[in-house]
């Protein structure tokens, strides 16, 4: 059985971004070390044209084969032109607004979201799927996602888009490692408690 990661980088009060979903003010953390740290540990988690810039876009999946995003994380690509952000992954954006899809490469789905995760999931393979984020697409499969990586940078918003858009319902997950970075970044992964 293959792992749904919610890999999320989220602020001090747990926003993923402000009320519009804008995470620009966490762009300045990624510095020289956190980004060698994001290099060594999840390439696959940084943007195809990112990988190339960096000079980065040879290295080897080490964690997931397959993404799954919202409308509003593929739209952020699609507003610059790229219908494949992440060309390096198997890729789905779930959305039921969207209908055809604007790259041959990546699918669409519209219904039964978690009916297709799960058969994700069943797949045999050394690689998880990396939910790549949308509050409403993980609050919609919060009861499916195994582990959780939360980047958490050191500011506040006060308000915003919470990290899992749904309705309240306890869900508890373990500790399983801490590490912190010396721009005050920590990056925390929790397993499922099941």
């Amino acid at each position: 059985m293959r792992k749904l990661t919610y890999y999320i980088a989220c602020s001090l009060d747990g926003f993923i971004g402000d009320p519009n979903g804008d995470a620009s003010a966490m762009f300045p953390f990624v510095d020289a070390e956190f980004l060698e740290f994001l290099t060594a540990e999840y390439p696959e988690t940084l943007f195809t044209p990112a990988r190339k810039q960096l000079g980065i876009d040879d290295l080897p999946n080490k964690r997931f084969d397959t993404l799954i995003q919202g409308r509003a994380s593929y739209d952020l690509a699609l507003k610059e032109g790229v219908t494949r952000p992440y060309a390096h992954l198997r890729e789905y954006v779930a959305s039921r607004t969207l209908g055809e899809s604007p790259d041959p490469d990546v699918e669409i789905i519209a219904d039964d979201l978690v009916g297709k995760v799960r058969e994700l999931k069943a797949e045999n393979g050394e690689f998880g799927i990396y939910l790549c984020g949308g509050s409403r697409l993980a609050g919609a499969l919060r009861d499916e996602i195994d582990e959780l990586v939360v980047k958490t940078y050191p500011v506040a918003y006060g308000t915003g888009m919470p990290m899992f858009g749904s309705d309240f319902d306890v869900t508890e997950f373990t500790l399983d490692d801490v590490r912190a970075f010396g721009n005050g970044v920590l990056v925390r992964t929790y397993g499922r408690k099941r």
